[in-house]
């Protein structure tokens, strides 16, 4: 998450450029996240970085939600997921990590949700602080209904390749 919006759309006089206002340092948040596919269950976790050490206490929480549960993590190749360290760390809480194939981001359903949480909170619209950017799009994201969670992160539809594990 970052605080200066992503631009979508913006108006202004033909001929003449828009113009843009923004002050101050991009500030950013990583948010971590998880998705029950067959539940619609979210869980998410706020941090500073995106560093290993943050994953891993992402995978702690995890564990600490799901106990007994199975869990099974669909991740791309960020440093942070392949460490050795979270590697073990997943390894010693039951958590698979299941990757998927470099530059396939449209494959991580997770990543179809975030992007309609950007698109209706955050582009275009300029908040005072970094934690009202990250407060306003986890309100938006646990308010959605299991089902339309669901169906925003594209577990619905047909092509979905997750499908048989719906």
């Amino acid at each position: 998450m970052l605080l200066f919006p992503p631009l979508r759309a913006c108006w202004a006089k033909r001929g003449q450029p828009a113009q843009v206002a923004l002050t101050g340092t991009n500030a950013r948040r990583v948010v971590f996240g998880t998705l029950n596919v067959r539940t619609g269950h979210r869980l998410f976790l706020v941090r500073a970085r995106q560093r290993g050490e943050d994953f891993r206490v992402f995978l702690r929480t995890l564990h600490r939600h799901y106990r007994s549960r199975r869990v099974v993590l669909v991740l791309d190749a960020d440093s942070a997921h392949t460490a050795g360290a979270s590697q073990r760390l997943a390894a010693q809480l039951g958590i698979e990590l299941l990757w998927l194939p470099t530059r396939c981001p449209e494959l991580n359903p997770l990543e179809a949700l975030w992007r309609s949480g950007k698109q209706t909170i955050c582009a275009n619209r300029q908040y005072p602080t970094i934690d009202e950017v990250v407060e306003r799009f986890l309100v938006y994201l646990y308010w959605l209904s299991p089902q339309e969670a669901r169906r925003k992160a594209g577990l619905l539809s047909k092509p979905c390749w997750l499908k048989p594990h719906v």
